[in-house]
């Protein structure tokens, strides 16, 4: 298994160079570079910057059934507000609650003053399409979008987990706050085992569906999708989230520098020895459709 300690010095420390993480540490910039390298994001409907611009924010909502509101340096989640649909005047949230354009703004205003930046920093708000979960996802995940992690190293996929919201995580995709980690066969996008609060699992706490039937979609895509963030960034050791979209496929959510080490949990062994076996390759993959075809051969559950 691959310890905290042993990823941040002979993983992070090694292949990642700060000069990459500003890309990776702002959504906004991680979605301008990604963009260029043929990795699709949810659509940008706007940016706000400046106090004056929330105004314009109010005019740009107002022909919209659904957007997410995120603040470009937030982390874990933090700052995020989903809008599911409208009720006359109000917007209503993925969890069900309502509320006023005046919350939206008051929200806005926050992300400005950097209540969510990782440093405390002033921020930037950007507001983004709706993404649609895919129906064969959907259902099991409680309220929140279902996600998929990948660990990308040396432009690699080498583990994946798909992560479930439940009542306990708030509909967030959040395993420390409760969500379900289900792990992923890198060969086919199969489910292997799950887990909720590092303790296995056979059905979804809220659904109650059996999580062993799940085959994510688009799965070839999304792994080289997960590839080219490598050649985007230039970070040898990174988390990729990314969702399936019910219209668009596979999208890009963000990119994690310093990836925690659930995923380990969610698919039942250890993270250490596929990055040795891509450190030991005496002849690297250049393209990163190879370098998805390799991950997928070498580390395919048999």
């Amino acid at each position: 298994m691959l310890n905290m300690n042993r990823r941040n010095v002979d993983y992070i420390a090694r292949y990642n160079e700060r000069s990459s993480y500003p890309l990776v540490d702002n959504k906004l910039k991680t979605k301008l570079v990604v963009a260029e390298y043929g990795v699709r994001t949810p659509k940008l409907l706007q940016v706000v910057r400046q106090q004056h611009e929330i105004s314009h924010f109010r005019e740009m909502a107002d022909h919209l059934e659904g957007f997410a509101i995120k603040p470009a340096k937030g982390s874990g989640g933090k700052g995020i507000t989903v809008i599911t649909g409208r009720d006359g005047e109000e917007y209503i949230k993925a969890s069900g609650s309502r509320v006023d354009s005046s919350f939206l703004e008051r929200h806005l205003t926050n992300i400005l003053a950097g209540l969510y930046s990782l440093a405390g920093t002033p921020d930037v708000a950007i507001v983004e399409n709706l993404v649609e979960s895919a129906p064969s996802l959907a259902k099991y995940s409680h309220q929140g979008v279902p996600d998929i992690r990948i660990i990308v190293f040396q432009g690699y996929p080498v583990m994946a987990m798909l992560r479930l919201a439940t009542t306990a995580s708030d509909g967030k995709a959040n395993l420390h706050q409760g969500a379900v980690g289900v792990g992923l066969d890198i060969g086919s996008g199969r489910g292997l085992n799950a887990v909720q609060f590092n303790r296995p699992i056979t059905l979804h706490p809220d659904t109650g569906l059996a999580l062993e039937n799940i085959q994510i979609e688009a799965w070839d895509e999304m792994l080289e999708m997960a590839s080219r963030c490598y050649e985007a960034t230039g970070l040898g050791y990174m988390g990729v989230d990314l969702v399936v979209d019910a219209n668009e496929g596979p999208l890009l959510l963000e990119l994690n520098a310093r990836p925690g080490l659930a995923i380990q949990m969610a698919n039942g062994r250890g993270l250490l020895p596929r990055l040795r076996a891509i450190e030991s390759l005496k002849r690297p993959h250049f393209t990163p459709l190879e370098r998805s075809r390799f991950a997928m051969e070498t580390f395919a559950s048999s």
